[in-house]
């Protein structure tokens, strides 16, 4: 059964150690979870007649049905990484508006930067949602080579350090090389506020606050010049 936490992964591929190098480099990334591993597009349909897939990584040159027809006949939302020994078909990959084209044999380095450019439009996508809806209660981002899942209800607060940030969960923090007006862009501002350059909170974890200061369990974060208008306007609201 799919986990609600990973990306839905299939892979299709009619040469079995390819699928199996894909498989293992997929294991090792913890946000995608590998549905199936098909060695035809007939038993991939299949599959996703059946599970609702997010991105599949096929290949173009098969038996009886190519990956291009393959990638033409299913729905337009499940995202297509190509992999194949044969250069050629490239552009009429990228054509299908493709995540990426991956030539074998594919190291995991490579896979990873086809997976991080997924995520990138993934998160794009989930962003234009969020400001006009803001219904969904996640995020991904990208920390010691991996994406990582953090739900919004438990972020505390986020802190910047120059060109890399500190997201303070209950139990543990997350460094990701991000900015932070970019982690902030993809968070739903009636949840957070930013108080500071370095700084953007939890509402919700806040336990009492001053004109300079807000405090998050016992610790007081200064709130900047630039921002205590639109900050103490918001909470004296509540």
């Amino acid at each position: 059964m799919r986990s609600q936490k990973n990306i839905a992964c299939l892979i299709v591929d009619d040469e079995a150690m390819a699928r199996d190098i894909i498989s293992a480099h997929l294991s090792k990334i913890e946000a995608i979870d590998v549905i199936a591993s098909c060695s035809h597009a007939m038993e991939a349909f299949q599959v996703i007649s059946n599970h609702k897939i997010d991105l599949v990584f096929l290949d173009i040159n098969m038996p009886d049905i190519s990956g291009i027809s393959f990638a033409k006949s299913i729905n337009k939302n499940i995202k297509i990484i190509f992999t194949t020994a044969y250069r050629d078909y490239a552009v009429e990959g990228f054509e299908l508006q493709a995540v990426d084209y991956l030539l074998k044999p594919i190291s995991f380095i490579r896979l990873l930067k086809a997976v991080n450019t997924y995520f990138d439009v993934y998160a794009t996508q989930e962003n234009a949602l969020m400001s006009t809806t803001e219904l969904h209660a996640f995020m991904f981002v990208r920390s010691d080579r991996r994406m990582i899942k953090i739900d919004f209800e438990a972020i505390i607060y986020i802190e910047s350090f120059s060109d890399y940030i500190k997201i303070h969960l209950a139990n543990e923090t997350i460094v990701t090389r991000e900015t932070i007006s970019a982690i902030e862009a993809k968070l739903p501002s009636k949840q957070f506020i930013r108080i500071h350059r370095s700084y953007i909170i939890a509402i919700k974890q806040i336990t009492s606050f001053t004109n300079e200061h807000v405090v998050i369990q016992d610790q007081a974060l200064t709130i900047s010049r630039s921002y205590k208008k639109s900050v103490l306007e918001l909470l004296e609201q509540f």
